[in-house]
């Protein structure tokens, strides 16, 4: 199939059950046939070990492009370039709601990686837009030159999170009745795991005697995190007191319901955080602030940078820096405290 079928044609599926070495999302026209340009380079991610919501998001960014590009033109993905994502980008701009820059940023890193996966080489510039010639006045700022087009992102925002205070975390967990929920947010504050690594947990990853968790990240890298005694308490009343009697694997499972004893879901932990700031009143709540708060409390507690990184499984030292970012009263008191050790100023005369 060619990216001339019509955009509504489209859809994304997932399949329940997959060959090995296919991925479970796939793009389709409306005969049910196989987006082989999209879909082949899908199965390369999953191949390549992506994580299954990592080749979900590249799916939807591709089903987004797709429907576009037919939508546009009649020509083949071999003529894909850089021209045709600034008009790409055009397109989005004037959407409403507008997407994010970081949505924007993403796709178009998708779409380099396609071509390069396709043809073996970077986009080609094209001099000529799909809609226009480009010239001097472009609002986006982006004149003629490959370097330009190649580079082309959006700005994205500086967001700064500001961790939760400790009244926060104690209102929060206060509203919690479960060991296992007390369970998910003890790992999430005390190690500072992010949701898919806290519900990847298996129970062949606890190791209670020792005092220890593997965790698999990122990229399927693995790490062994201590587990605080509080963590401990939580988890072995939830293993001898609540947890069903269940074949899985993994270490969450539903407590109630139809999904009794299978694993939790991103959306059953979603809901149980939309639940428990209801309750709580603690409306900034959500598993990515946790994991944020972990890291500013180890970096007031002392930790080193170095160290801060192991535990919270990033690959660069830059990523662990932006997770800590200290709020204005840390500055404060920080300022204060050197100012204390300094010396007064001069005597006048």
């Amino acid at each position: 199939m060619t990216p001339s079928d019509p955009p509504t044609s489209l859809q994304l599926i997932c399949l329940t059950t997959a060959p090995a070495s296919s991925a479970p999302y796939r793009l389709v026209d409306a005969q049910a046939h196989d987006v082989a340009w999209v879909n082949d380079f899908l199965d390369f991610q999953h191949i390549r070990g992506l994580s299954s919501r990592s080749i979900r998001a590249y799916a939807f960014d591709l089903l987004h492009f797709a429907r576009w590009w037919a939508h546009l033109t009649d020509a083949s993905l071999s003529e894909l370039s850089d021209s045709v994502l600034l008009d790409y980008v055009r397109y989005q701009l004037e959407q409403d709601p507008k997407p994010a820059p970081q949505t924007v940023n993403h796709r178009l890193t998708v779409l380099r990686n396609l071509y390069r996966f396709h043809f073996q080489c970077d986009l080609p510039a094209q001099t000529r837009s799909l809609r226009q010639p480009y010239n001097t006045h472009d609002p986006l700022g982006y004149g003629r030159t490959r370097k330009r087009l190649a580079n082309l992102r959006l700005k994205e925002p500086r967001h700064i999170m500001i961790p939760l205070s400790s009244e926060e975390v104690a209102q929060f967990w206060q509203s919690f009745r479960t060991f296992r929920d007390l369970s998910l947010i003890a790992l999430l504050l005390l190690d500072g795991l992010r949701a898919g690594e806290l519900l990847g947990v298996r129970l062949e990853d606890l190791s209670v005697a020792e005092a220890q968790i593997r965790i698999s990240g990122k990229g399927n890298r693995q790490r062994v995190l201590p587990l605080p005694p509080d963590a401990i308490r939580a988890l072995e009343k939830y293993l001898h007191l609540e947890r069903p009697l269940s074949n899985s694997p993994h270490l969450f499972v539903s407590l109630k319901g139809r999904r009794r004893g299978q694993p939790m879901t991103y959306a059953g932990l979603r809901s149980l955080f939309r639940h428990h700031r209801k309750c709580s009143k603690v409306t900034r709540a959500n598993p990515h602030r946790f994991r944020h708060t972990f890291g500013a409390d180890m970096v007031r507690a002392g930790i080193s940078l170095p160290a801060l990184m192991r535990l919270m499984g990033h690959t660069h030292i830059h990523t662990t820096m932006l997770y800590v970012q200290l709020s204005p009263q840390d500055i404060w008191r920080e300022y204060a405290r050197a100012v204390e050790m300094r010396d007064g100023l001069p005597p006048k005369g």
